[in-house]
């Protein structure tokens, strides 16, 4: 594994080939970092990507073709060494440049757990005060081939020293309630359902907000989420097009961090008891086809 770093005039970033994982995201005018350090006290990880899978399935395993495949919950890539590619545009930490570009292939590993053929390609790309980070997803294979995608950043909260996370708030692009459907067993997504009323667009952080695990945020309600000072200041910005997305700190553990992660792909229902083809929110892709989508990340 090797670090990599770019940085333009305003924001630095640094990414790690193990995973391809955003390790570091730092203003350059004061050194100011707004990653998590992943300490495995709270979550050893900073900004895993979740392929070819997100959150959790029955029982751990899922059928395709009539097999049975185990696989665990986020899939394998964040566990694998991602090939550097594009090189001219980014070279290993100390570097300068606009963007890093990274893919994996499946391998004898991942085809026990996964059969497809595959190329994942995870690009970073800075613009001004933010970063893109790409996904492109492609059918190598000859069958057709089922997936979820999906982002989990983990951003300093509170980012002040001294201050608690519960003087911060959450901003929306909605002055709508959000609807959350609620994790019930074994992470598994349960039919119940939580409201969240919204302030002008703000919900404030409370220390039971993640009591029952992440907020699952469906149907396209909001495509930006803020991390907010009490004074009601953005810091940090996620947009993303994804058609749902996760809020999310440990529970019970008072972590200094959120998580605001958009997602192509949700866990299996309780009641749910299909095959891989018939997953909720999945991904086809025909062969030699390709998914692209992107978020970003600003200060």
């Amino acid at each position: 594994m090797s670090r990599f770093e770019i940085n333009n005039e305003i924001i630095g970033i640094e990414v790690d080939s193990f995973g391809a994982e955003l390790k570091s995201l730092r203003r350059l005018s004061d050194g100011r970092e707004y990653m998590w350090n992943a300490d495995p006290a709270y979550w050893k990880r900073t900004s895993p990507v979740l392929f070819p899978l997100v959150g959790s399935l029955q029982g751990q395993q899922y059928t395709y073709e009539g097999k049975t495949y185990a696989m665990s919950q986020h899939g394998f890539a964040r566990d694998m060494e991602f090939k550097p590619v594009r090189e001219k545009a980014g070279q290993e930490k100390g570097s300068r440049g606009q963007a890093l570009w990274f893919e994996l292939r499946e391998n004898g590993e991942s085809m026990e757990r996964y059969p497809f053929p595959f190329l994942l390609r995870i690009g970073y790309v800075l613009k001004g005060a933010g970063v893109q980070v790409h996904w492109q997803v492609e059918n190598t294979g000859s069958a057709d081939m089922y997936f979820s995608i999906g982002g989990h950043p983990a951003f300093l909260c509170p980012i002040e020293e001294g201050a608690r996370q519960s003087d911060y708030l959450i901003g929306f692009d909605t002055k709508n309630a959000l609807v959350s459907t609620v994790i019930g067993r074994d992470g598994l997504a349960s039919d119940r359902k939580k409201t969240y009323e919204l302030e002008e667009g703000i919900l404030p952080i409370d220390e039971h907000l993640f009591d029952d695990d992440a907020l699952i945020i469906e149907h396209d309600q909001a495509h930006r989420v803020s991390l907010m000072t009490k004074e009601k200041e953005p810091y940090l910005t996620v947009s993303f097009d994804a058609p749902l997305f996760g809020i999310w700190s440990p529970p019970h553990k008072n972590a200094p961090f959120i998580c605001i992660e958009p997602w192509y792909g949700r866990c299996d229902a309780e009641s749910f008891n299909g095959t891989l083809g018939e997953r909720e929110w999945g991904n086809k892709l025909l062969p030699g086809e390709r998914f692209e989508a992107a978020y970003t990340i600003g200060i």
